[in-house]
């Protein structure tokens, strides 16, 4: 299909930063697909494709944290566009089918029975007590009656609470006492605790949606203040948007333009992996990447910080080995020097080099941006993993693979992508910067071919939308990486409302 674009067409491209070649080439991987990627084996301790660390090591690289850190430049990135709206899916139905009776409770609404029952646990139950208190309602009272939807809709409605069409990082999750914090607060002090710089500033910058800015900096306007003097740090927070020039054009199921009732082109967000520009726009030595919704209470943090600085460690050491080992190749380093390289590059970084490697081809090798993943042990987690994959010029690395990029109608891709030990948390450190002190274009080292493809609805239609390749998958696919195992502790998403309720989520 050959997108021809009309007046108005050429306009909203123009205004989205778009070009028509750019429209076109996203048809044609609606029409074509995206290949599947080819598993070589699972990333795991027993093939090297993942480090474990034992007590002496992570001592080393603690220490090597607090050395090589100095005078550098620390920021914490942190993917937090979007609503909560899934986390509360459960509460959603419930409202919307619920209207006094139910015959089994129990079975019908298992995940709201829960929440209920637990209602008063919640670090927001004092603001929805209040709130429906506002309306001259009181929440036991309707509890008592068993007026359940009214409570939920008081929780979620936007007139209301509006915890449905808040972001995350703006919901209360943990309480300490009289005091209640959401996962933006805990950012904030997670990188006090371990992405402080040497001048005492704490850097965070947050991936957000234009309609939630506002709630945004009324948050840290109310905050800052007292997380400065709680913890004698300068937080200097920053916000971006996903660019519009990312977003993907929606097609039908026979790969045609859908438009809106207006006639104008609909175009979707291009999905987390989007990011890899903002990300590109970061100045910082050192960037340590973590979901928005991956955050626990103090009594909980000490094994997240500590492994946050082992990564951060190990990567600065092989950073000044790396960049050492580059000043060495601009030079004409003799055999026994380009040995010595070549087993650095093979044996500490798991780079595949290929036989008879020169200088020019190991500089470029060593000469990318790097990053350490965390990797916890895999445990019926949804999500991608650390494997071993052959790229289309036969090259063999180290990624990060989700489900949807494999072939599982393929027997040895089935069985190599179950043989998985490790699951991805997001648990990032990354550098870069080159070694002679200039930023790369992350642009440049994202693989195109590794986007998604899925369907949904729009009233009656069926549109098909299109992902770019994720932050820590395709967006990241040309990186020097390595894969360390880190303990499952680091690793307590939020994904839904009753989360919440876990131990590692409630006060000690």
């Amino acid at each position: 299909m050959i997108f021809k674009p009309s007046k108005q067409d050429l306009e909203q491209l123009e205004l989205l930063g778009l070009t028509v070649d750019r429209v076109q080439e996203q048809i044609n991987h609606f029409k074509e697909g995206f290949p599947k990627c080819r598993l070589d084996a699972a990333a795991t301790p027993g093939n090297n494709g993942i480090r474990c660390l034992d007590d002496k090591e992570i001592a080393w690289c603690e220490k090597q944290y607090r050395t090589l850190s100095k005078g550098k430049k620390i920021l914490k990135f942190v993917p937090a566009s979007g609503a909560a709206t899934r986390m509360f899916k459960d509460l959603y139905s419930f409202s919307s089918t619920y209207f006094g009776v139910a015959k089994n409770f129990d079975k019908e609404f298992p995940e709201v029975k829960t929440f209920l029952e637990n209602l008063r646990t919640f670090a927001f139950f004092n603001d929805l007590k209040a709130c429906m208190e506002a309306s001259d309602l009181d929440l036991e009272d309707y509890m008592h009656r068993g007026d359940y939807s009214t409570v939920i809709n008081f929780l979620l409605k936007e007139q209301y609470l509006g915890y449905g069409s808040l972001p995350k990082a703006l919901l209360k999750f943990h309480r300490y006492g009289a005091v209640q914090r959401t996962p933006l607060e805990e950012h904030i002090v997670e990188g006090a605790l371990y992405a402080r710089s040497s001048d005492g500033s704490v850097n965070l910058h947050f991936t957000i949606s234009p309609e939630h800015r506002t709630g945004f900096r009324r948050k840290i306007a109310e905050v800052k203040q007292y997380y400065e003097s709680t913890f004698g740090i300068k937080l200097n927070i920053s916000f971006s948007e996903q660019k519009h020039y990312t977003d993907i054009i929606a097609v039908d199921e026979q790969n045609q333009p859908v438009r809106d009732e207006n006639g104008k082109l609909i175009f979707r967000p291009g999905g987390h992996g989007a990011l890899i520009e903002n990300l590109n726009e970061q100045r910082a030595d050192l960037i340590f990447i973590k979901n928005i919704d991956n955050v626990v209470p103090d009594w909980m943090k000490h094994t997240t910080v500590i492994y946050k600085q082992v990564l951060a460690g190990m990567l600065l050491d092989l950073r000044e080995k790396c960049f050492n080992h580059l000043r060495a190749l601009d030079g004409k380093p003799d055999i026994r020097t380009l040995n010595k390289i070549i087993r650095f590059a093979k044996e500490e970084l798991n780079i595949m080099v290929p036989e008879g490697c020169d200088a020019k081809t190991l500089h470029a090798l060593l000469n990318r941006p790097m990053r350490i993943c965390g990797m916890v042990k895999n445990l019926g987690e949804p999500g991608g993993g650390p494997f071993y994959t052959i790229d289309s010029k036969n090259r063999r690395s180290l990624q990060i693979v989700e489900s949807a990029q494999i072939n599982h109608k393929d027997p040895e891709q089935e069985k190599i992508f179950q043989s998985s030990t490790h699951f991805n948390p997001v648990d990032l450190v990354c550098s870069t910067k080159n070694y002679r002190g200039r930023y790369f274009d992350l642009r440049k080292y994202v693989d195109p071919q590794t986007g998604f493809i899925s369907k949904k609805t729009k009233g009656a239609l069926t549109l098909k939308s299109q992902e770019l390749p994720g932050l820590w998958n395709g967006a990241m696919a040309d990186w020097i990486t390595l894969f360390v195992e880190v303990p499952v502790a680091t690793f307590n998403p939020v994904k839904t409302v009753n989360d919440l309720l876990r131990k590692e989520h409630m006060e000690s």
